[in-house]
């Protein structure tokens, strides 16, 4: 039987398991229930693991292999929810009150099962190994490090296979396109030094509320003037925080904010130019400034070659009218880090449904999925993996 014939096998599990951790959400580096119950489901498969080692100790490892030399394949969901207060009116609603799996890692995690399902069940069919990667804290951005950390698998590994279930695609489609697919997400705060005065003296002041907004103003034109229009860079500052008083000019200012951006040529320079223009606003009003600049996420790039194998794999578990293209979008995945470090394809999974309510953006408090979509998504992991190995036996 071919994995497509067996999804009706697994369609039911798939769905009680992403409900049972939608019920059940825990926040990033707090998955100590979910690790409990992938790792007790993984029993019941008979498929070896092993819990991560390093504080807070979430998140495991788990191993398939056929006992031949082959190639080895990891296969990676993420498993952490949001501090958001569930609306939905459905009977798997969020238990714990606001926590939810509001970006669709229930269903991830319940996706990845399914495939370990599947491949167990035929693991004399291919050689080599397959790790099966349950990461934590994804939505920190800090995860895929974590678990890169954790034991010796990534430097077995040949390949990478992750997906993000996403809402403004339609069920039964799925996107695995080669190329940039996702933005880099850094993070950054700057702090002013001016100084304070009274409001009715200014010329006694270094007012940090105005050296701040020429900051926001000149990071824009940064942007507009510093790299290509060809290249799509994002910097947004999202808090300014400063003054005590209406009648008291600030002498210290705040800002925090993201960059967004999709090549490494970007990437090794962006924290360079933004300090340089920083510096020279502060220095033009007379101000000092501190820098914190962290690269939370890099720009995820999926490999040709293996977009390629993604390709084939979804034309035989869900149809050829299946794939579809997809822009790239400016959200950021840490799944950018394995990428990094050995090829891959990072897939875009259909799950959008009015007619079911999956229509809501990810992170909302309405957001759902067409359950249907989840054993598709088992099937497109499991299909990888099998392609994979025998398509690059050693």
């Amino acid at each position: 039987m071919t994995i497509k014939d067996r999804l009706p096998e697994i369609k039911d599990y798939v769905v009680a398991m992403r409900r049972h951790f939608h019920q059940n959400p825990e926040l990033s580096f707090e998955e100590f229930e979910t690790t409990k119950t992938i790792a007790k489901e993984l029993d019941k498969m008979g498929i070896p693991y092993e819990f991560s080692q390093e504080d807070p100790k979430v998140g495991l490892v788990a191993l398939i292999d056929s006992g031949r030399p082959g190639k080895v394949l990891a296969l990676r969901s993420d498993i952490d929810a949001l501090t958001v207060f569930e609306k939905n009116d459905v009977p798997y609603k969020s238990r714990v009150e606001g926590r939810m799996h509001a970006c669709g890692h229930d269903g991830h995690t319940a996706i990845l099962l399914g495939a370990a399902r599947l491949l167990n069940e035929c693991r004399d069919k291919f050689d080599g190994k397959i790790y099966l990667i349950f990461q934590p804290a994804e939505e920190l951005g800090l995860g895929s490090k974590y678990m890169m950390r954790q034991g010796h698998w990534l430097e077995e590994v040949d390949n990478i296979f992750g997906a993000h279930v996403w809402v403004h695609l339609p069920v039964g489609t799925v996107s695995v396109e080669a190329g940039e697919r996702m933005a880099a997400g850094d993070m950054f705060e700057i702090k002013i030094h001016g100084k304070s005065a009274h409001g009715s003296e200014p010329q006694s002041s270094v007012d940090a509320v105005l050296v701040g907004s020429a900051v926001v103003q000149a990071l824009q034109a940064m942007v507009s003037r510093t790299y290509s229009p060809l290249d799509s860079v994002v910097v947004s500052v999202g808090t300014f925080e400063a003054g005590t008083r209406f009648n008291i000019i600030a002498g210290e200012a705040r800002l925090t904010g993201t960059c967004r951006y999709f090549t490494q040529e970007i990437a090794d320079r962006i924290d360079v130019d933004m300090d340089r223009i920083i510096k020279g606003v502060c220095e033009a009003y007379g101000a000092s400034y501190e820098l914190e600049y962290n690269k939370v996420m890099g720009p995820l790039a999926n490999d040709p070659a293996s977009s390629e194998i993604a390709e084939g794999a979804v034309r035989k578990v869900l149809g050829p009218d299946a794939l579809v293209k997809m822009k790239k979008v400016t959200g950021g995945e840490d799944f950018s880090w394995y990428l990094k470090e050995k090829p891959g394809c990072f897939a875009f999974i259909g799950v959008g449904n009015p007619d079911k309510g999956a229509s809501y953006s990810h992170h909302s408090d309405h957001f759902d999925m067409d359950e249907d979509a989840l054993v598709g998504g088992a099937g497109v992991y499991a299909q990888y993996a099998l392609d994979y190995v025998s398509e690059n036996k050693k």
